[in-house]
């Protein structure tokens, strides 16, 4: 069916196409100094994460931004775009698993297990005999991966944050 999309037209978009919507997406940004510069670049990295389902990019590392910068700004208007493109292509990462993540993933059904075993010998929770393993296990572990993720992503715009009132100082 993939391949009928892309004959048809009407698949992904080209990689020109993106670059150059992310492009007019950064023009946008009133970039005067590096600390505007690299909240856009973080804004940009941020939309390509959310419309992209399932894969995720690492922005590059801030002495990487800072480089980049100091040869965008010294550019004429027409080579700024090429630069920036060249600067998506080439420094884009597609994200990894961590070990934390790994290790929480394989440790949680064994441990909602005996969370729920433990559970039912208490009175209170008693009702926990009802629902069945193949739904307790699974959910439980799913709701674990899911507030790492979150606390990681609470964490991450912490720093961002207390970056960005770092450099406004």
């Amino acid at each position: 069916m993939g391949m009928l999309m892309s004959v048809m037209g009407k698949g992904v978009p080209s990689v020109s196409t993106l670059t150059d919507t992310l492009y007019g997406q950064f023009v946008k940004k009133d970039v005067k100094e590096f600390d505007d510069f690299h909240i856009a670049v973080l804004d940009i990295f941020s939309t390509v994460n959310a419309a992209l389902p399932g894969k995720h990019y690492d922005v590059p590392p801030l002495d990487v931004v800072e480089s980049f910068y100091d040869r965008w700004k010294s550019r004429k208007e027409e080579e700024k775009k090429d630069l920036f493109v060249k600067f998506m292509t080439s420094n884009i990462s597609l994200s990894t698993l961590d070990d934390v993540t790994i290790m929480l993933g394989v440790a949680a059904p064994p441990a909602a297990m005996a969370m729920k075993r433990a559970g039912e010998s208490i009175p209170q929770l008693n009702m926990i005999k009802v629902i069945p393993d193949v739904i307790f296990v699974p959910t439980a572990t799913l709701i674990t991966l899911i507030s790492l993720k979150l606390s990681r992503r609470a964490a991450q715009r912490k720093q961002i944050s207390d970056a960005y009132e770092e450099g406004k100082k």
